[in-house]
């Protein structure tokens, strides 16, 4: 199985960026567990601060080239019409995905923008958030 999992901005300060909600591991350390736990399926990692960016990455995958897509987009989440018009182009499954519990946060992080055209949402399990997010697409392919 293809997968794309894309990030989005400041998840490349994991590690120091308020360990409280985020955990001491880097996007480094997220992407070798997800290669380690997932040796059989083709991953690739895609990470931007820039919406536009992202927006571009997700059109990539309107050429049919992986089966189905991981995504924590980070603060867009709650901000991103742009990403969220995007996702809504892809015929194929997407989770979203939240290394802290969006819902147990501030108000504002309770609404996900992405999250209303994705196939489904994991939040609040850590680095393992991912993992039980390829497990997801797993099932929604198959």
């Amino acid at each position: 199985m293809k997968i794309s999992i894309l990030n989005g901005p400041n998840l490349n300060m994991l590690g120091t960026r308020d360990p409280e909600h985020y955990g001491s591991d880097t996007l480094d350390d997220i992407e070798k567990l997800l290669a380690e736990s997932f040796p059989d399926h083709e991953l690739t990692f895609f990470q931007s601060n820039g919406e536009g960016k992202l927006v571009e990455a997700i059109h990539a995958l309107l050429e049919g080239n992986v089966d189905g897509v991981v995504a924590n987009f980070a603060a867009y989440t709650h901000t991103s019409v742009a990403i969220r018009d995007a996702i809504e182009l892809l015929e194929i499954p997407i989770v979203e995905v939240h290394l802290s519990n969006i819902h147990a946060r501030e108000k504002f992080r309770e609404q996900t923008l992405t999250g209303s055209v994705a196939d489904g949402i994991i939040t609040g399990f850590g680095k393992h958030s991912y993992v039980l997010g390829v497990h997801a697409l797993e099932k929604l392919v198959n």
